[in-house]
């Protein structure tokens, strides 16, 4: 089977085809436009992106065919980002899929921005496949899972305020960094010497255990104020510039540790040695290195952590193929009715404690 993605949920514009059954699946060809336009407001500007998606999806799908040596008729089925996101965005996608597969007898496929993420590591590696316990982060989204099967997720925490990545661009933001802010404070921090300045951990601490409301959740607004306060502090000192990349490590370790102690914790709990990473801060090195350290210490030499090459990291139409790819293989399909949705459960998604039906 052969499906072509379509991803427009953000600001980015982005086709594929990926073709194959069961976890035996072929990425044939990814097409990604970025819409930098965005760096100038330091931030997402929803009409902006909508008006951007219009202009580009026609290409980028075409060029996304012939990348694959596609023509229409090899193609099976759409699959389509329809929640969450940017609603005037996601209907881009999912009008042009409707009219699309109208136009060609093709059946269409709404899938889960979320859930693509979760199959997006499986291209790039196909050990990555369930049972594994799934760490979710990106610009909008922080999420802890326990995933036994594909369309069987067991949310175990979640972030309570700002999501990781949202938290890498505020806090860029504060050092005077472009947006999006992820890869620039990656950077920066390599310079900063560990310990130099210290932020505490947000919601871990040794007294928490299984089944306080703390346990996996995480929360990273008062980090953010930490860093404003600590940025205000160098200022006043006339040490900003020096002492940014201190900050910025201070920052980063602050984030990754809570990140991976709640991981490792999640994966011991429900007997996993395969971790998966997804979204945008997934390919951020440092967090996969302690996570990776701290699964071999505590699961053992036989755990696995896998983390998405950066292009699929990043919102991107191969890990909706992907999922549609299965989707479609369960005999799945969307009516013409398909709509767009800023917020949505993961197809699937249970509540700790909550058995699967």
């Amino acid at each position: 089977m052969r499906v072509l993605g379509i991803e427009s949920s953000c600001d980015e514009t982005s086709a594929a085809v990926v073709s194959g059954t069961g976890d035996d699946a072929t990425l044939e060809s990814l097409t990604i436009l970025s819409q930098d336009v965005h760096a100038i407001f330091g931030g997402v500007v929803p009409e902006i992106a909508s008006r951007a998606h219009l202009t580009a999806i026609t290409p980028v799908v075409r060029h996304a065919l012939e990348q694959a040596g596609c023509a229409w008729t090899d193609i099976d089925a759409i699959a389509v980002t329809h929640a969450p996101g940017l609603v005037g965005a996601l209907l881009v996608g999912v009008s042009f899929a409707k009219a699309v597969g109208a136009a060609r007898g093709l059946p269409v496929l709404g899938v889960h921005h979320l859930e693509g993420h979760l199959f997006a590591t499986s291209l790039d590696d196909r050990a990555a496949a369930p049972p594994f316990t799934a760490l979710l982060v990106s610009g909008g989204h922080t999420m802890l899972l326990d995933v036994p099967a594909w369309s069987e997720y067991r949310l175990l925490g979640a972030t309570r305020d700002d999501a990781a990545g949202e938290a890498f661009d505020k806090v860029a933001k504060l050092l005077g960094l472009p947006y999006p802010g992820g890869r620039h404070i990656e950077a920066l921090a390599r310079d900063g010497a560990a310990g130099k300045v210290r932020f505490a951990r947000p919601m871990l601490h040794g007294g928490q255990r299984a089944g306080d409301a703390d346990y996996y959740d995480v929360s990273f607004s008062g980090l953010k104020t930490a860093v404003l306060h600590a940025v205000r502090d160098a200022e006043a000192r006339g040490t900003r510039d020096a002492d940014a990349a201190h900050i910025a490590r201070g920052f980063q370790d602050a984030l990754i540790e809570t990140l991976a102690a709640k991981t490792i914790r999640a994966a011991e709990a429900f007997g996993r040695t395969r971790i998966v990473l997804g979204g945008g801060v997934a390919c951020n090195r440092a967090l996969y290195e302690e996570i990776a350290r701290r699964a071999a210490a505590v699961l053992g030499a036989g755990s696995a952590v896998h983390a998405p090459s950066p292009r699929l990291a990043t919102d991107n139409a191969a890990m909706i193929a992907r999922a549609g790819l299965f989707r479609l293989e369960r005999g799945e399909r969307s009516g013409y009715d398909l709509n767009a949705y800023a917020a949505l459960p993961i197809p699937g998604l249970v509540a700790p404690g909550a058995a699967h039906p």
